[in-house]
């Protein structure tokens, strides 16, 4: 669609045209950029897919912390996208608690899927305060984790990981577990900086204190197992209606006996040079490539399906079939 001046640009051009001055009224188009390094590899319909996962997990994660902490604790999902690991790691501080997952999918074409799991030390101290007794509140401290709240730690994202095998289990059986606890952002390297990871970001709102889960998972890994199972359980669980799909090919056969074709009749060919064609008179005779005898060939579109005899009917040239040449995949 043209873009509609303002009143402004037109008064601005008609001075311009006055003084012979040129006027620029076009506004820069809106680029976005593309990552060709990092290509994104997952269409709608599969964030579509995550999105209804995490959703289900983001409820059994809410009732998990609520009894937790004996505190009202609400989780929703916030944003599913893709992004390298390096963006997503230089975004945090430095002492963060992450638990690196397996989640248990026993698979050799697919391998070890791991997931990260990482809470924002809003959260953390929030849980911490709370399960030692205190009120849960959350107080900031830049310094590292004691042994005794990384233990505590540990077995909470325990406990949430075990929560997502219920969500998965409509596609695939998966178990996960943890397998190790890190501190130190600027040390993990369960993945490659450079691969392209899943973040899932949940939103867990505790005593009106807003904090972030986030879970990572590798993108190759994430795709390899949604082309294996997810597009397959969803293709599976598509309900087959017989009635619907003999309509759907009824309305389907109906349009197409109704659709118009063009036949055309060829009677030969020949090739003329133009000072030829530019003397021919009444009553010339062009010689053709075949025959007098020779049957008329019918055409659909560039290809021959009929031939058969030159005649009339009801006063009509009309050609009478004698042979069928479409073949079955016509």
């Amino acid at each position: 669609m043209a873009e509609t001046l303002t009143q402004e640009q037109i008064d601005a051009l008609l001075s311009s045209a006055m003084s012979g001055e040129m006027v620029e009224t076009s506004k820069e188009p809106d680029v976005k950029e593309y990552d060709f390094r990092a290509p994104k590899k997952f269409t709608k319909e599969r964030i579509k897919i995550l999105d209804s996962i995490f959703d289900n997990y983001a409820r059994l994660l809410s009732s998990y912390l609520t009894g937790l902490l004996r505190l009202y604790c609400k989780v929703s999902l916030a944003s599913i996208e893709e992004q390298r690991y390096f963006e997503f790691n230089n975004a945090l501080p430095d002492y963060v608690m992450m638990g690196t997952l397996d989640l248990g999918i026993h698979d050799d074409d697919i391998g070890t899927v791991t997931a990260i799991v990482q809470l924002s030390n809003s959260l953390t101290y929030i849980l911490m305060d709370r399960l030692l007794g205190g009120k849960g509140e959350y107080k900031d401290a830049d310094r590292d984790f004691t042994e005794i709240e990384v233990s505590i730690i540990d077995k909470i994202i325990n406990n949430m990981s075990a929560l997502l095998h219920d969500p998965w289990e409509p596609y695939v059986e998966v178990n996960p577990s943890v397998v190790n606890i890190e501190t130190n952002s600027r040390v993990y390297s369960a993945v490659d900086y450079d691969d392209t990871m899943i973040l899932v970001a949940l939103e867990a709102t505790v005593s009106d204190t807003k904090t972030i889960i986030t879970i990572c998972i590798p993108a190759l890994s994430l795709d390899e197992l949604m082309q294996k199972y997810v597009s397959k359980s969803v293709r599976s669980t598509r309900r087959y209606d017989a009635a619907r799909e003999q309509e759907r090919r009824d309305n389907i056969m109906r349009a197409l006996n109704d659709t118009s074709l063009d036949i055309v009749a060829e009677l030969g060919k020949t090739s003329l040079d133009v000072s030829d064609v530019l003397n021919l008179q009444i009553d010339d005779i062009i010689p053709l490539d075949v025959s007098i005898d020779s049957n008329v060939t019918l055409k659909i579109g560039n290809k021959v399906w009929f031939d058969g005899k030159l005649g009339s009917f009801n006063q009509n040239k009309a050609v009478k079939i004698e042979n069928v040449f479409r073949s079955e995949g016509q």
